[in-house]
């Protein structure tokens, strides 16, 4: 029996059905390389779901959390600490320097999740009583908690917990006009993501967020951008929504700002960021000092290495070999920066992710035709090339399987 045989024995007999059993079992990483139970190297090409911003075992964050952790691991919220108040901070500068007023407040807790349970607080407290409703995208992701999937625009995941405590309208995403028809002076906020995520790396059509800020402009509600998976220089920028040139007033965080511990970040600015009074929101581990050391370390990291213009040069050249790729099933490639999709003819993409996995790479079938593509931020330019290269027996060998 395979290390990762007994491995899958073991959690097939003690975790809860909600995952299945994952097909691999990764024992360490180094960069963008990870190694399996049996000793297998693979090129990561998922990052942890765009989460590993930095790679596996990046020197700046081994040493900012074993020097944080040696200092002090936990402090609560009763408590000032440091690496909480710097973090929230430099976050706080990079939404000002993206553009918008400067009045930019803070709330830190543990993933993408309750950062947009917080957003939905906000908007509640800021919209008063007379606005309790919600316009939100169809096939969006936010969250597994009862509020977010509240928000969530995918009927399978949420309607088995129905009903919510919110009420929500849902329109085709990037339909301006649809979404301009939703919104009235009832509406509390609306939740977008800048490009949506779970359902395939789905970029808006040009216009459309500049078309939901006018929306909430003209009728008072907020506009709540969800960049969990496409901040902190996913894009090639520090938000997704830099690329529109809108101002949001509340925006959520999670996913690469700890490259690879666990943190969510919740900014809010104008009356957003005075909603919250006290006693109307917390979080025991939000603000935690290690994973605040671990995030200080990712943004340190980015701006040092210059790691928004690598984005940029690096996902722009991909994109393009990617394109230039011929083999059966693949139709198109879309997104920016390091957040590719490859979108395919058919229902394959679970066979080219178990294809991709034989050939060494890791790749995810995020929905059943397209496959995402969200490796490390340090993804160099001759691992990006090697994925093209191979692609093309990958997209062969997925398609012998069906047959």
């Amino acid at each position: 029996m395979s290390a990762y045989e007994t491995l899958a024995k073991r959690w097939d007999a003690v975790f809860m059905r909600n995952y299945g059993i994952p097909p691999m079992a990764i024992a360490r990483g180094d960069g963008c390389w990870v190694w399996d139970a049996d000793d297998k190297r693979y090129l990561d090409l998922v990052g942890g779901i765009a989460v590993s911003s930095l790679g596996h075992a990046h020197p700046a964050i081994v040493e900012a959390v074993s020097r944080q952790v040696a200092r002090v691991a936990h402090t609560s919220n009763l408590y000032i600490n440091e690496p909480a108040l710097a973090l929230a901070e430099r976050l706080a500068g990079l939404l000002i320097s993206a553009g918008g007023s400067d009045d930019v407040r803070v709330f830190l807790c543990n993933d993408g999740t309750t950062a947009n349970e917080a957003a939905i607080k906000i908007a509640l407290r800021a919209a008063g009583s007379g606005r309790r409703r919600f316009v939100a995208a169809e096939r969006s992701f936010h969250g597994r908690s009862l509020g977010a999937l509240a928000l969530t625009g995918k009927a399978a995941i949420r309607e088995p917990f129905a009903p919510f405590g919110i009420d929500v309208t849902f329109v085709p995403y990037g339909d301006a006009e649809a979404l301009a028809g939703a919104v009235d002076d009832r509406t509390a906020a609306v939740f977008l993501e800048p490009t949506l995520g779970e359902a395939g790396v789905v970029p808006p059509p040009a216009g459309y967020l500049a078309a939901a800020r006018r929306a909430c402009d003209e009728t008072g509600a907020l506009l709540v951008l969800d960049e969990v998976q496409g901040g902190i220089g996913r894009t090639g920028a520090w938000f997704a929504h830099q690329h529109d040139g809108v101002a949001p007033d509340v925006v959520t965080l999670a996913k690469g700002l700890g490259g690879g511990l666990p943190i969510g970040a919740c900014l809010a600015r104008g009356r957003a960021a005075e909603a919250l009074q006290r006693g109307d929101h917390g979080s025991t581990f939000g603000g935690n000092p290690v994973s605040c050391a671990a995030a200080l370390a990712v943004l340190d990291t980015i701006e040092r290495d210059r790691l928004l213009d690598h984005v940029t040069a690096v996902g722009g050249a991909w994109k393009s070999a990617l394109e230039q790729v011929e083999g059966p099933g693949l139709q198109s490639v879309r997104g920016r920066g390091l957040w590719l999709a490859l979108q395919l003819d058919g229902e394959a993409a679970g066979r080219v992710e178990a294809a991709g996995r034989d050939a060494g790479f890791i790749v995810n079938a995020v929905a059943p035709d397209a496959v995402r593509l969200a490796p490390p931020l340090i993804l160099s330019a001759e691992q990006a090339r090697s994925f093209v290269d191979a692609l093309p027996g990958i997209l062969a060998a997925a398609g012998a399987e069906a047959s």
